[in-house]
């Protein structure tokens, strides 16, 4: 998998993909992430990328021209699958919708920044607009790495135990179960006595019915969907 991502703060996009499983699947060469400054694509000495909404208004648009500039640039070097912009008014993510950009080659990601971008963007270039929560950020940047993240450990090969995730909150509309490792008593507080029977048909019967008591709890609304 190839991910293209379009910011006007690469900076601040980038710790997250030196670090931990990001970092180890781009280094096993599972997925590249490529950072492209919106600034280098226009020609005037300020790297104006930005300006005043017609109509008037506060908060300035991200322009039209530097965006196409980049996204046509990439397009002529492969095909892209998708081309998604990170705005509060998109689609939320949710697991399933991770699972099936994961099975993506490549996609682009738009960060949007002051008041979002031009809606000739969104009319013509993107193909998916998406938003991790009902709030407003300062831009799309944090969006994009959650995005990232959420995709790339479902990659084959990824994880240690490609079965874990699988197992993950929301992969089946259920939380996760309660889960313990040793010891086994701690304080007193002891682990339920079916995880250390060696059961297992009786153990994932738990696990089943627990994940669906913390769901009804917790998130009634999953078993709706």
């Amino acid at each position: 998998m190839r991910i293209d991502i379009i910011t006007v703060l690469p900076e601040l996009l980038k710790s997250p993909f030196e670090a931990s499983i990001l970092k180890r699947a781009i280094e096993a060469g599972l997925v590249e992430v490529h950072f492209h400054n919106l600034r280098d694509y226009v020609s005037d000495n300020y790297k104006q990328i930005d300006d005043y909404q017609f109509g008037g208004g506060a908060g300035m648009v991200m322009m039209v021209e530097p965006i196409d500039k980049c996204i046509s640039g990439l397009k002529a070097e492969r095909d892209y699958d998708e081309v998604i912009y990170m705005t509060p008014d998109g689609e939320t993510l949710k697991q399933g919708i991770a699972n099936e950009l994961s099975l993506k080659e490549n996609i682009i990601i738009l960060c949007g920044h002051y008041k979002g971008v031009d809606q000739r963007v969104r009319d013509h270039f993107v193909t998916r607009e998406i938003s991790i929560g009902d709030f407003v950020l300062s831009g799309g940047e944090l969006g994009a790495a959650v995005l990232c993240d959420a995709v790339i450990r479902l990659i084959p090969g990824v994880l240690g135990n490609e079965t874990s995730a699988l197992t993950d909150s929301f992969q089946d509309n259920l939380l996760a179960p309660p889960i313990y490792t040793r010891p086994a008593d701690y304080k007193g507080w002891k682990v339920p006595e079916v995880l250390l029977s060696g059961n297992f048909p009786k153990i994932e019967a738990w696990r089943e019915e627990e994940a669906y008591k913390r769901t009804k709890e917790r998130r009634p609304d999953l078993l709706n969907e």
